[in-house]
Order: C-alpha cells, then structure tokens, then sequence
C-alpha cells in the first residue's frame, strides 16, 4: 500500500533562464509529502496487489485490469502510444502523477490543462474560505453533539444498543484506536486529498478522529459520524486512487512517512472493506410512500382510525389521516411501532375503529403487506388469562412520566387487552387504550413499590400513601396474576447518564437530545436536556422512539437541541405559543405543556374533570366490533369508603382476594428479583412479585 512512497521537497526550481522563467506558469505546491503512484503496484496489508498506474497517460485502475503481463498500460492504445514516444509519455506521466512542476518541454505539451489546474486551484482556496465562513455560522447557531460531549464530558449509548437502527445489528468492533482514512482539511492542495485518523472517542455515530502524526496534540481533532461519505476503512486510497497527504502542521515532522506509517498501522484494526455497503443497505425502507397502514387515532386513543404514509426518513413515518383534505393531519410513529398495523387489524382483533369516509382507495393508494409490520409475541390465552376488572399498573400514554394504577376493561384476541386508568377515565370508554399482552408498559400489582418507583393513585383517591392491598379490598378487585406478564430483560447495554437522541411521545415529530437518567432492568426514564423532570418519559429499552446519538445527522432528520438559559429567560411569553403543540398530540385531553427549567407547570390534579375533557363517539361509525359494553368508570374515593361492617363485601369475594395474593407469592420464587433494582444496570433475567403486607 506504502510502495511507491516519496517526497517532492527536493528543489525543483526552475531553470535559470529569464526567458523560461517568463513563460513559466507558478507550479503547484511541490513541497508536500506525497505517497504516489508513479507505476508502481499498490499494496495493502495483507500483501495481496491493488491498483497500478499507466505509464502512458497516468490514469490509476485495478491492476488486474491493466494491459499487459507487466500491468505497466491500461490499454494497447496507450502500450503503443508509448513505445512510440516514450520521452513524451514518461513527461506526461512526471507530470499527472507524482505533481512534479514541468520543465519547458512539458510546459510546452501541457500548457492548457497546467492552466486549467491553477484556475481550479485558484476556486478550491476560494471554496475554502467559503467553507470556513459558512461553518462558522454555523457553528455559532446550531448545535453540535461533539462539543456538548466534549464540553460536559458526557457519555454516548453505543449504537448497539439500538436495534432498529441503521447498523445497530452489525456494527461490529468499532472502538477507540481504530483507523481510517479521512479527508486531510490541512492541506492546501488544489484537489480532494486523505490522510489516516484514529478514533479517539466515540458517542453514538459520531467519533472524534485524530490524524495520524500528531499523537497526544488534539489540537486537529475533529467530530465526524462514521457512517458517513467521507469515511474510508484503511486501503481505500489504494484502491480508489486517492493521495494519502500529511497535514501541513505536521508535515516536516518526519523524513520517512512511509515507514511512520507502516509502524502505526501494523496490527491495527479498521472499518469493514464493506462498511459503507452495510450502511447503505440498512438504510432502506420497505415502507413506502402512498402505502395504507391502520394507526391509533389521536384524537381518541381507543380506537385506529386508515392513515397514508406520507414520507419515511430514517424509518420513521410521515402519516397522514385519510380523511385529511389538506394533508396537515398527521401522526409520526417508527415502521416498527406498535400503534400501527395493517389493514384489517382491528376487525380481526376485536378493536375499535373509525371508519373513513372515503368509499374507495385514491389513485395510487395501496394496503401495506402484512408482513412488514412488527411482530408481537403469540399467546396461549386457553389458560389463566387476564380478565376483564383485574388490576395492573401501567404507562399513562397521555403522561408518559407517570405509571398508574390502571384496570384491564376489555380482553381482545391475540392477546391484546384494553386498559384505562382508575379515576381518569371517560364514561364511554374513549380514553382506553391498547396494549399487548407482552407489552413492556404494563406491570404487576407490587411493582412501583418494589423498585422505588412514584406510583401515580386514582385521581381523588385520598388514603395516602397508596396502599394495594387496602385498594383491592375497596374495590372488590383482584390483581392480574404475575406470571402473565413479561418479565424478559434483555442485555440492552444502557447506563445512567448515557446520551441519546429521543422522540418526544406526547409530539412525536420532535426529536430531542436526552440522557438515561433511571434503569430498572428494562426500563428507561428518558430527560430531555434542559427541560424538567416532569417531562421525562418511561420508555422500554428496546422503543423505536430511541436513537444514537447522531442518528439525526445521518438520516436528515432535524435535531431539536437542549433548552438553554437564555432561551429559558426568553421563552416567558412566546414560548406559550411555539410550545402550544406539546400538548396538542392527543387532542381533547387535558394534558401538561412542557415548559423549561424554572417555570412552575401546571399541575394535572388541580384540572377538572368536566365532560369538555375526553371526546365521545357520536356521529363516529364503526366497521366492527358493536360498541363496547360501558363500564362504571373510577370515581372518587366517596365512593369506595372504608368498611364498618363485615357485611358490606362478601365473604367469599375476599376470600377469592386473598387467595389470589396468597397464590401470587407462591409462584413468586420463580418471578422475584432484588429489592430496589440498581439503577445503574439490571441486565439479565427478571421478574416481578407481590410485596405481602404483614
């Protein structure tokens, strides 16, 4: 790969003559170190031959492809050329290759394109300083992950913990040490020149490179995602071509580059020779635009409402409600999201939906294949099933950082069930939503309280602190039986105080820059940067809704940056309308406006629960199921007073209670796990169980 390494800092003046001097055109720069390819065969470190370069024209190839058994031609025109004017062709090679200035005679042969190259040269500084000015413009306004990490010293989640993302399954060793080859930016040649960086650090896609040569200087290093166009596995010079050139700064710092460089990269480790085909390849899509998908209403979480995907970036879906005349009524969600299905989903499980207006397809419009949604776990529900009444604690949608005390109100087929939570809930149901069975946001009856976690009692509910097993006896209830539930934990790689890049649930447009703030054992608290912690958000380890840092960068998407203390000063007033859409994703719930740090939000407690709130279904139709059955919802605790008497509950209905716990803590040496969970890590099998009370 080294072969064919020289220098061009010897003195080529030229010649003494007033005349030449005259008619010659200033060279180009000719005291850099370049590692050439004047004829001689590339080499890469495993020994096997790569690229060569005509003697004739100068033009680099594949050797294998050259002309010859010596590889010395690319082709028989050039072979002949040669033989018949080797003087000439050795001239034109000096000159192409290895950037040597000309003598007279070459001058003579060349002069047009010699010219031509000083008027490139002479736009490439121009584009420069074009560059320059523009990155700090930019620099001073937008925002960059490699200075807020390196400002805060903060840390990264690694791109493997990251399924769904592109290279998230195949990212293999990339680390600290390894090498690449980048485009050198200290350089002042008139063409696209490279040189080698290790990784110095990473976070997430981005990695912050040092060139080869300046050792313990960081004085050059710079932030570069490594998925992207301008980074190269060691070789890829070789085989595309390209100069390997030192930067300036350091240019003189050794005689011998080819050796420096030979002894640094023996045994080191580099990107994949396919790297940048992975990339691509796990960035495409199978969902398109124009497909029809089903997806949860916003307006009405109970029910799925026909929605066309309208664009995909990243994986993530632009959907716009069918019925939308002017295609502003959208909903963004990941392809691998569970709020969206195919069609026909809801009729084949027994789930609300509203039926579109529009009688037929529009031109173009097509269903979505089954198969390309995500998959959920099969479940036997022949057994001991959840039934309808049975109590959980579960992730309010509608307040992602709360987990609340919540009722199974309706069972449907393949193991999803309708849940609502206690004392927040409308009286025709419109407020229920859907989970899966194996879902990761619903919990056994204990849980909270076992990994010191806040749990949020029904609204009204005045016997604090909330106590489960007095609750149960209140309301007659009984608890949904542990082993129902999913208690696998994945080895997902997350820590407290890793960064990220997170969709903010309650206006999954926006993604924000966040930090793991609580880990316990699968699940995340996610902080967005800059906000308060009322905003934070529970989120399972293995959401869509979660990106390495970076991802934005990448895919296109728009990065919405940290809050800052001036824009915290300055959002008093105006940020009451720029943040008015925070709480418009769910319209017609009441719902907190994220605000930054130092404002005193709204508390959802002192808000009235008055029928304006949650929307009914009049004048909806519905495609199947019949409407549901209407259950009594939660209401105040006048309504569940203590009993003075033994005879105001059954005696064979709280046996029945009783018995379910008890049975509960029997099986529970198979469904146990410490008390208080570190929040550090828990990765590894886990489980829950009921906490007996004495």
């Amino acid at each position: 790969m080294f072969d064919g390494y020289d220098s061009c800092s010897e003195d080529t003046s030229s010649s003494s003559s007033s005349e030449e001097s005259e008619e010659e055109v200033a060279p180009l720069p000719s005291n850099l170190p370049i590692i050439k390819n004047n004829g001689q065969v590339y080499t890469y470190p495993d020994g096997k031959s790569g690229m060569a370069t005509c003697e004739m024209c100068g033009m680099v190839g594949v050797r294998d492809a050259f002309y010859s058994k010596t590889k010395r031609f690319c082709s028989v025109s050039c072979s002949r050329s040669y033989s018949s004017n080797s003087k000439k062709a050795s001239i034109l090679a000096r000159l192409q290759v290895t950037g040597k200035p000309p003598t007279k005679k070459a001058k003579v042969l060349q002069k047009q394109p010699l010219v031509a190259k000083l008027a490139a040269y002479a736009q490439y500084q121009a584009t420069l300083q074009n560059q320059a000015k523009t990155k700090a413009a930019v620099s001073m306004e937008g925002f960059s992950w490699g200075n807020y990490i390196n400002s805060n010293s903060f840390t990264a989640a690694p791109v493997t913990c990251f399924k769904h993302a592109p290279m998230g399954t195949c990212w293999g060793d990339i680390s600290e040490n390894v090498r690449v080859e980048v485009p050198n930016t200290d350089c002042s040649l008139p063409t696209k020149v490279f040189w080698i960086a290790g990784i110095v650090k990473l976070a997430g896609y981005n990695a912050l490179l040092r060139y080869e040569g300046f050792e313990n200087d960081p004085g050059l290093d710079f932030w570069c995602n490594v998925c992207g166009s301008d980074i190269h596995p060691v070789g890829w010079c070789a085989a595309s071509g390209k100069p390997l050139v030192p930067p300036r700064t350091i240019q003189h710092k050794y005689t011998n580059w080819k050796a420096f460089l030979v002894k640094r990269l023996t045994g080191a480790k580099t990107l994949p020779p396919d790297f940048s085909q992975k990339v691509s390849e796990s960035m495409q899509y199978p969902f398109k635009p124009c497909m029809r998908v089903e997806v949860v209403d916003k307006r009405h979480l109970c029910r799925t409402r026909v929605a066309v995907v309208e664009s995909v970036i990243g994986g993530r879906l632009r959907l716009v409600y069918e019925e939308s005349e002017d295609r502003t009524d959208d909903f963004w969600c990941h392809m691998h999201s569970p709020l969206i299905h195919h069609i026909g989903w809801s009729r084949s499980i027994g789930h609300r939906f509203k039926r579109s207006d529009i009688t037929k397809k529009q031109d173009g419009h097509f269903d979505t294949p089954p198969h390309l949604f995500a998959k959920v776990k099969e479940v036997d529900q022949s057994g001991e099933w959840f039934k309808e009444g049975m109590k959980l604690e579960a992730i309010d949608p509608l307040n992602l950082s709360t987990i609340c005390v919540a009722t199974i109100r309706k069972v449907l087929a393949d193991g999803f069930l309708m849940i609502g939570i206690d004392g927040s809930e409308a009286a025709d149901g419109s407020d229920w939503f859907c989970y899966h069975a194996t879902s990761p946001s619903i919990f056994p009856v204990g849980f909270c309280e076992i990994n010191m976690i806040e749990l949020t009692p029904p609204r009204g509910y005045t016997k604090l602190p909330f106590k489960w097993f007095d609750y149960l006896r209140e309301t007659g209830s009984i608890a949904a039986p542990v082993k129902l539930f999913n208690k696998d934990v994945p080895n997902h790689g997350f820590r407290v105080g890793m960064k990220l890049e997170a969709v903010d649930l309650m206006e999954p447009r926006l993604i924000c820059v966040a930090t793991v703030t609580r880990i316990i054992h699968r699940l995340l608290r996610i902080h967005f940067d800059g906000w308060e912690e009322e905003y934070d958000q529970w989120v399972d380890c293995e959401s869509p809704d979660l990106y390495p840092v970076g991802w934005c960068q990448l895919t296109g998407y728009q990065l919405q940056p940290p809050a800052s203390q001036s824009s915290r000063e300055s959002q008093s007033g105006s940020s009451k309308q720029k943040k008015k859409a925070k709480s418009q994703q769910y319209k017609g719930h009441k719902k907190k406006r994220k605000m930054p740090i130092g404002k005193k939000p709204v508390s959802l407690s002192s808000l009235p629960m008055t029928g304006g709130v949650r929307r009914s279904f009049s004048g909806d139709e519905e495609l199947t199921p019949p409407p549901y059955r209407t259950l009594p919802a939660q209401t105040a605790p006048e309504a569940f007073p203590p009993p003075s008497t033994s005879r105001e509950f059954s005696p064979s209905l709280k046996t029945v209670t009783t018995l379910q716990l008890k049975e509960e803590l029997i099986d529970g040496e198979d469904y146990n796990f410490l008390q208080g969970a570190s929040d550090q890590e828990s990765n590894g099998s886990a489980s829950f169980y009921i906490k007996q009370e004495p």
